[in-house]
């Protein structure tokens, strides 16, 4: 997968490599991903030269940030998504966890219809999102929405899978209702301590819900009327 038009693909891949090695990503479909997605397309100007460090970013003044790639791959391995299934990504910021789900849903990135519906309640962080995702050819899997995360986004419920990317009081109810029959979220849920833990989220055939506490996480917090 050596791409020697692109500058930073090494360092994309050594990342990779270690995140391999941290036994973070497991499967091959992830490993692609991640592989495929140049973060540094989806980062604030002033942070491209932290692009492929594993750590979370500021994006701009927004108080929200990129999220580190550990945690993206964390996070997809769980999903566990399968090709054609339909996401709905709570979060946009700068798009790039969005990029990373289209590649897993849609790995030809040729969907004759989106597949990845994602979030953000910030209006200077949807256009920043759209522009990164068109000008790399994600739009045409990927649709960005200006909205409250929170409450989802009943237009295309049901979902396969839904990622949140920020901190919650507790799992909405709303997303819990537009997940599908054997349907997984991920959330980061903020304890009454102030803690913040990843939960998996699973809803069985018979719509019974599940969760399973992945440890604890550091996420910025979810806004709207589910939020904080």
């Amino acid at each position: 997968m050596e791409n020697s038009s692109d500058p930073y693909f090494e360092r994309r891949r050594k990342l990779v490599e270690q995140l391999l090695e941290e036994g973070v990503i497991k499967s091959e479909k992830v490993k692609n991903a991640m592989l495929r997605v140049p973060r540094h397309e989806f980062v604030w100007p002033d942070q491209l030269k932290h692009a492929y460090d594993d750590i979370p970013l500021p994006l701009g003044d927004t108080n929200q940030t990129i999220s580190a790639p550990h945690m993206v791959a964390l996070m997809n391995e769980l999903l566990d998504v399968q090709v054609g299934e339909k996401i709905l990504e709570v979060g946009t910021g700068g798009g790039y966890h969005a990029a990373t789900l289209a590649v897993l849903t849609c790995p030809t990135l040729d969907s004759p219809k989106p597949l990845v519906f994602t979030i953000e309640i910030n209006r200077r962080l949807v256009e920043f999102a759209k522009r990164n995702l068109s000008r790399l050819g994600f739009d045409k899997v990927v649709k960005v929405i200006e909205g409250d995360g929170s409450k989802g986004y009943w237009e295309e419920a049901p979902y396969d899978c839904i990622s949140v990317t920020a901190a919650a009081p507790r799992i909405p109810e709303p997303l819990i209702k537009q997940l599908k029959p054997n349907g997984r979220m991920v959330i980061p849920v903020q304890s009454e301590f102030f803690e913040q833990n990843l939960l998996l989220v699973r809803k069985d055939e018979k719509g019974e819900v599940s969760t399973v506490n992945m440890g604890p996480v550091i996420f910025v917090p979810l806004r709207g009327e589910y939020g904080f």
